[in-house]
């Protein structure tokens, strides 16, 4: 009992990057832009991130910063392929080589100009960002651990796909939106104003990517910069849109799957079962081919991908 609570609760740390990236794509996609931009996008939030956290020692300004980088980033994506129409999957492939190459850049030049040659986290901060106890809830045999000891990150990563979930389905703005990426055409017909609507999403998407690649830096590599620290997380969010059904809620549950796959090596008694370890590093890129496969094969009634996803819009004036 104590092995399985111990898996979900590691679970549920390795999978909320995947989270905010699935998020945030899905934000993109709703109105009909896939940005595979995601792992860039992250990469430049984690480095924002982490350098504005190891320069003020203040998780808010941290957040902040990260969010406002992912923003950024999305920007370019929004503004090439929204106003001049580039093609969007060019425009994410380059955005991603852009924003791994420009953090890793940057953490480089940092590091070379540190006094210790390394960067890591003040303690101050570190103490900010680490596993909440909370008085009571959190001293309640098993439930406490399983939801109430997590980090701020965590929390604010729910929160968030429940938000973009209401937003999405219960407002009257995100049945726009959602009839934008279906077919925007009509809609701009209807009166909806399209491309403020797609700039707000992917806006919006990009910087919550930026919060996930943020977690990456400061929880996952231990408050201390690593190069290349998102790591292909980026990747598997995109694929995991596909697994949440582009449900943000139920990308919640598609986080916390691929996270139990990522940290499986660590539960699986040797003594049990003996396999590399390097069968588990693959697990989750191998389970993410397998659900691009398994959705190009799907039936379309069974999809419920935005039918404009991929597809610039062009407004011809008369």
């Amino acid at each position: 009992m104590s092995t399985v609570l111990n898996l979900f609760v590691a679970a549920v740390l390795a999978g909320t990057p995947l989270l905010f990236g699935t998020v945030g794509e899905i934000m993109n996609e709703k109105v009909g832009h896939l940005n595979l931009g995601v792992e860039g996008m992250m990469s430049i939030g984690a480095c924002a991130g982490f350098m504005v956290g190891y320069q003020t020692d203040n998780v808010v300004f941290a957040l902040l910063a990260a969010f406002a980088a992912g923003v950024a980033a999305a920007l370019i994506y929004a503004v090439l392929t929204i106003t001049f129409m580039a093609d969007q999957n060019v425009t994410g492939l380059t955005l991603t080589i852009f924003g791994v190459g420009l953090a890793n850049f940057i953490g480089e030049y940092m590091l070379n100009h540190s006094a210790t040659q390394s960067l890591k986290l003040p303690e101050h901060i570190s103490a900010q960002i680490a596993n909440l106890h909370i008085p009571v809830l959190s001293d309640i045999p098993v439930l406490g651990k399983l939801l109430f000891s997590y980090n701020i990150f965590v929390y604010i990563g729910i929160v968030t796909a429940v938000i973009c979930w209401y937003y999405l389905q219960k407002t009257k703005t995100g049945l726009n939106v959602r009839a934008v990426g279906e077919n925007p055409g009509a809609a701009d017909a209807a009166g909806i104003r399209v491309i403020r609507a797609k700039y707000i999403n992917v806006l919006i998407g990009g910087g919550i990517c930026g919060i996930g690649g943020a977690y990456s830096a400061m929880i996952i590599c231990g408050g201390v910069w690593i190069s290349n620290c998102v790591n292909g997380l980026g990747w598997i969010s995109v694929a995991l849109v596909i697994f949440a059904s582009w449900s943000p809620v139920k990308a919640i549950y598609g986080s916390l799957a691929f996270g139990c796959f990522s940290v499986l090596k660590y539960y699986v008694p040797k003594s049990i079962i003996s396999i590399p370890n390097a069968f588990y590093d693959m697990l989750p890129f191998v389970i993410t081919a397998l659900v691009l496969v398994i959705s190009s094969v799907r039936q379309s009634k069974e999809n419920n991908q935005p039918a404009s996803c991929g597809t610039n819009y062009f407004r011809e004036e008369r």
